[in-house]
């Protein structure tokens, strides 16, 4: 880099583009230098909102531009390979929008790619940042619900109404497993160790939608998947991953439960709370939380990789733990809800 501000380039306007954009100022030390999208009206005004000064339909020449450094991959789930080796070609640091990829070869060939070019590739995991996830984890490690047992996850929301492409098998092979389930997949495998095998079942609920510009799209993915996993430690967790609920969950819900306390995340209670009475006595403890932007963690954790090596994260490896698992949830599936085994992760 010619200086210590990194120089960004955006790829991608949809939703998920303002939350990449709002944490990359919140953290400091870059600059958002373009923003590339299909369609330059689409793009402006988001641009205006960030005071980014360029704006491109071709994200082949973002990668051209020496005044950048690093870029965010959130396009559709289908071109993520495409771009993310086109990036590492061109030798610019990567923030890849999850999923990966929709298969582990596809991840595979992305990890290749950013080796070959030795720029720090990351997947975008945004829970992990949460600051009750950060809480929940140093308490775990405290030991202070014992040993955990079992937990059930749940992502649920309504499903997305502001683009087709999400309910494309073409673009989103996996559907729902792929789009919310892969984020209560990254959080179990974070805070509880391996997942050794996996039962599902999915299903595809609603056979149409109704996006909010009016139009009707065929539901090509599963749009509802349950899974169980049996954890490598001997923990069991249920895993509910729906895009039908009329008011699903506030991004995730994570209820565990061990033999001498309970934690919950994002429930009725708050953003966590813990039954532990060794610890905190008879009554359940909500603790205050740090105060900080959404995403402000997120990005200084991932700038501080792009600048130094040293601090780079293994979450490309997560990202492709992750996908062999949703691999095996649709083998599950496919096998009429049996129980199988999980590839092997491989180092």
């Amino acid at each position: 880099m010619a200086d210590d501000e990194i120089g960004i380039a955006v790829l991608g306007a949809g939703s998920i583009a303002e939350y990449h954009l709002a944490g990359i100022a919140a953290a400091g030390g870059a600059s958002v230098r373009a923003i590339a999208a299909r369609s330059r009206e689409r793009a402006a005004p988001i641009a205006a909102r960030f005071n980014v000064g360029s704006v491109v339909t071709d994200w082949r020449a973002a990668l051209d531009r020496r005044d950048i450094d690093a870029v965010v991959i959130c396009t559709p789930d289908d071109t993520h390979e495409e771009i993310a080796v086109a990036a590492a070609g061109a030798g610019k640091a990567i923030l890849l929008q999850k999923p990966m990829a929709g298969t582990t070869d596809a991840c595979r060939r992305i990890i290749a790619a950013a080796r070959r070019a030795d720029v720090d590739l990351q997947v975008s995991f945004m829970h992990r940042y949460f600051p009750e996830v950060a809480w929940a984890r140093a308490r775990l490690a405290d030991d202070i619900v014992g040993r955990v047992h079992s937990m059930r996850i749940r992502n649920a929301t309504p499903g997305p109404d502001w683009s087709d492409w999400f309910y494309s098998r073409a673009n989103v092979s996996g559907g729902v497993v792929d789009q919310l389930g892969v984020h209560g997949i990254d959080l179990a495998l974070q805070l509880f160790g391996d997942i050794a095998d996996v039962g599902a079942r999915t299903a595809t609920l609603l056979p149409t939608r109704t996006l909010r510009d009016g139009r009707v799209v065929n539901v090509e993915a599963a749009d509802t998947a349950f899974a169980t996993y049996r954890f490598e430690r001997g923990a069991l967790a249920t895993h509910e991953m729906s895009q039908v609920e009329t008011r699903g969950c506030d991004r995730f819900r994570l209820e565990v439960y061990g033999d001498a306390g309970t934690l919950w995340l994002r429930s009725e209670r708050g953003p966590v709370a813990a039954y532990a009475p060794r610890h905190f006595g008879a009554d359940w403890h909500v603790p205050a939380l740090p105060q900080a932007k959404l995403g402000e963690a997120h990005h200084r954790a991932w700038l501080a990789g792009v600048r130094d090596r040293s601090q780079r994260l293994a979450t490309a490896a997560d990202a492709l733990r992750g996908m062999q698992i949703v691999e095996a949830i649709r083998r599950s599936s496919a096998a009429g809800g049996a129980t199988v085994a999980v590839e092997a992760r491989v180092p």
